[in-house]
């Protein structure tokens, strides 16, 4: 007879005995069929194992992904009675938080007015009375969005997230033609989308991040901040009480946050590079509303014009955000220096401080004046945007020629 016994990764054969009736024990040796049973049998033994250590590692993550979500929800939550403050605050007008002006500038509000601007925004644009948003799930996203901004970077946090906010806010209040043909969801969609485009920004670039290998570029490997910033929105969306969505139908659901991750991945430069000659040739054509790709392309445009319009504000604001983005990015140079020793990129090298006015013309000219010229060709409210952007222009490149600070005027 055939013994098998299994233990572990081991199988022990016992002394095979002859099986015919009324025969002595032989002793006889084990054939290839026997062989084959055992080589079978322990295949099966072996996947039951498998599957076994597979299906705990399984409940290990899932419970260990379960603890990390229930830390994130605890600190991105705020206190009830930050909650409770805002839900009972009086919301100033939209004129007297200057939201509607494109040289809008959070810098000098209180943490508490940020939040009631925001909650302004989603007001006056209807987008609470539209899809039934619970006005303390609104307080309680808006305080939640903003604490996952991280404090210490200087220029990707709250205070540049409510900026790209309110210019998207301002651009559709001011432009008839948006009003009027750009969808609810879609409006709604860029909003969010904005306000929440730069979630949990660690001031570093994506090529940092993939040089250094972090867990990010393994995620995502392409956009991998973007494609972060958005499972961020998501995770905030998602949250018990910050469910601002839970209002729309299901249809609506799940057009909308396709929108807003389109919106997101959009911010990514590089993206922009990618498709910004289709939307100029767009802008000589006209905009086709009823076709999709250009609502799309659009809506991405806009995403960008949003998320650098600090180049078009007036000069003492551009001047000292100017300096906020430099200082990010010659930090990110400074661990490339001592991490890789090689040489960064002009805009990340602390080297050429001295030549930030001739880097803001380049930009300028190279990546801003062709957007915002493109946008105020096809919507005159927005004209604004392109003046401010010359006016910096001509202050920069006055600052290049002399070499001189200038004042900061007005």
């Amino acid at each position: 007879m055939l013994g098998v016994f299994f233990c572990g990764s081991v199988c022990q054969l016992k002394k095979k005995l002859s099986t015919a009736p009324g025969e002595a024990e032989t002793g006889r040796a084990f054939n290839r069929y026997d062989e084959r049973l055992l080589e079978d049998f322990a295949v099966y033994c072996g996947l039951a194992l498998q599957t076994v250590q597979t299906v705990q590692r399984i409940e290990y993550q899932r419970a260990s992904q379960d603890v990390t979500q229930e830390v994130l929800s605890y600190h991105l939550t705020a206190a009830q009675e930050e909650i409770r403050a805002l839900q009972e605050a009086e919301i100033p007008s939209a004129q007297s938080l200057r939201i509607l002006d494109f040289s809008f500038s959070d810098f000098g509000l209180s943490e508490d007015s940020t939040a009631q601007a925001t909650v302004r925004m989603f007001l006056d644009l209807n987008l609470v009375q539209d899809f039934n948003i619970a006005y303390k799930c609104l307080c309680q996203w808006v305080l939640s969005v903003r604490r996952g901004y991280r404090s210490n970077v200087p220029y990707h946090n709250w205070s540049h997230g409510l900026s790209t906010a309110q210019c998207m806010f301002a651009m559709v209040m001011s432009t008839d033609q948006l009003q009027s043909n750009l969808s609810r969801l879609e409006v709604l969609a860029l909003m969010i989308a904005t306000l929440n485009h730069d979630l949990d920004h660690r001031g570093v670039s994506n090529s940092y991040i993939e040089r250094t290998q972090q867990p990010l570029a393994q995620l995502y490997g392409t956009s991998s901040l973007e494609h972060h910033h958005y499972d961020m929105c998501l995770f905030i969306l998602n949250n018990p009480g910050s469910q601002i969505l839970s209002g729309l139908c299901p249809d609506d659901y799940r057009t909308v946050l396709p929108m807003i991750e389109k919106a997101i991945l959009a911010t990514d430069l590089a993206v922009y590079m990618e498709r910004r000659a289709e939307f100029f040739e767009l802008g000589q054509r006209g905009m086709r509303w009823e076709e999709d790709r250009h609502r799309d392309l659009l809506r991405s445009m806009l995403m960008t014009a949003s998320d650098i319009a600090a180049i078009t504000k007036p000069w003492h604001i551009q001047k000292r955000t100017a300096k906020l983005v430099t200082s990010e990015f010659f930090a990110q140079g400074d661990r490339e220096k001592e991490e890789f020793n090689i040489k960064p990129a002009d805009m990340m090298n602390r080297d050429n401080s001295t030549r930030l006015p001739h880097m803001q013309v380049n930009y300028i000219d190279g990546m801003c004046h062709p957007l915002y010229q493109t946008l105020s060709g096809m919507f005159d409210s927005c004209s604004p945007l392109l003046e401010g952007l010359m006016r910096n222009r001509e202050k920069w490149m006055l600052l290049a020629e002399t070499g001189e600070e200038g004042e900061e005027e007005e």
